[in-house]
């Protein structure tokens, strides 16, 4: 309250009043606005992005643990070994087959001469093969050559791991441990899969379980 020359007592703002703080980048809604139904969108806290990214990468882990063909990959030097698998067997198989890939991504060759695993007392590398209209199976004796920038598949119905004389039978869902061995990289250990019966399968007669 200030006092004019008049000897009034008179009443004026000072400029150091303190004024609401104008709320830049977003719309000032009036009166109108309100009665033509308009309805100002509402904001997204800061800790509400947090939580939808922390949500986005639980979802994202998931899927991948969820998969086992993202889940199951292997590595050696210049070697990566693919999603390695096996099928399920009957109850009276001796024998049960092992399927992976083996990518040689170095500049020399190397090669697969054979392994180990608990499930079984021996493990082997057999081909199986068309001969005049009749399916046959032989091991490889000297291994599976991997050559250089070459990505080399063991399947069903060509060249495949062969487990021998199985200590117990296969079921679908469990997850056997074995040992690669190669001639250059060394050795490495894998767990197969074991798929079930529908999993893609052998025509070879011989030796049921593979």
């Amino acid at each position: 309250m200030t006092r004019s020359r008049s000897g009034k007592w008179s009443r004026r703002r000072s400029c150091f009043a303190s004024r609401p703080p104008k709320d830049r980048g977003r719309r000032q809604v009036s009166t109108r606005d309100l009665s033509a139904g308009f309805k100002p969108a509402p904001s997204l806290a800061r800790g509400s992005i947090h939580e939808a990214f922390r949500a986005a990468g639980v979802v994202l882990c998931l899927a991948v643990y969820a998969n086992p063909a993202l889940a199951h990959d292997y590595a050696i030097g210049p070697l990566k070994i693919g999603h390695p698998w096996a099928r399920a067997t009957p109850p009276s198989a001796k024998v049960g087959g092992g399927y992976l890939s083996i990518e040689n991504t170095g500049s020399e060759l190397d090669r697969l001469v054979g392994g180990s695993t608990e499930a079984a007392a021996r493990l082997e590398i057999h081909e199986t093969s068309l001969s005049d209209g009749i399916m046959r199976m032989r091991e490889m004796t000297e291994g599976v050559p991997i050559p250089a920038s070459t990505k080399v598949e063991l399947k069903p119905s060509a060249v495949h791991l062969m487990l021998v004389d199985l200590k117990a039978p296969l079921k679908q869902g469990d997850k056997v441990k074995a040992t690669m061995v190669f001639e250059r990289a060394g050795s490495v250990a894998v767990e197969l899969q074991v798929q079930g019966v529908g999993a893609p399968q052998p025509t070879a007669p011989e030796h049921s379980g593979h």
